[in-house]
């Protein structure tokens, strides 16, 4: 027995081809938001991790000039580059210095700032 061949109506020929053709469209579209979404993450998540070894950094050159001494600290008032960073140290009062670091390439903008308080040493 011969098989009936399947028929189409003529306003219909293609409707499947058409289909598929808008799925792909659909499925590409939604496909390179994922793909921008993924690399913005991932831009951003490398942003961070530089912002946090800056920080680190930073925190190891505070540490450093909050053990320094009072004849140290006098000696380093005024702002000077350190390495990647500026460091600035003033004396608002007697017995406090303010310890500001910066990162050279944007010295307006400090990345720590503390105040540390050494008494003036007293004369026997």
């Amino acid at each position: 027995m011969r098989a009936n061949p399947v028929r189409c109506k003529a306003g219909t020929r293609g409707a499947a081809l058409m289909e598929a053709i808008v799925a792909l469209v659909i499925l590409s579209v939604s496909g390179l938001g994922v793909v921008g979404t993924l690399e913005h993450a991932l831009r951003s998540e490398r942003r961070l991790s530089e912002r946090e070894e800056t920080m680190l950094a930073a925190t190891r050159m505070m540490t450093a000039m909050v053990l320094l001494s009072r004849t140290d600290l006098e000696r380093r008032l005024g702002r000077h580059p350190i390495g990647e960073f500026q460091v600035e140290v003033q004396r608002p009062q007697p017995a406090l210095f303010r310890i500001a670091i910066a990162e050279a390439r944007v010295p307006a903008q400090e990345t720590l700032v503390t105040v540390v308080f050494r008494p003036p040493s007293s004369a026997p």
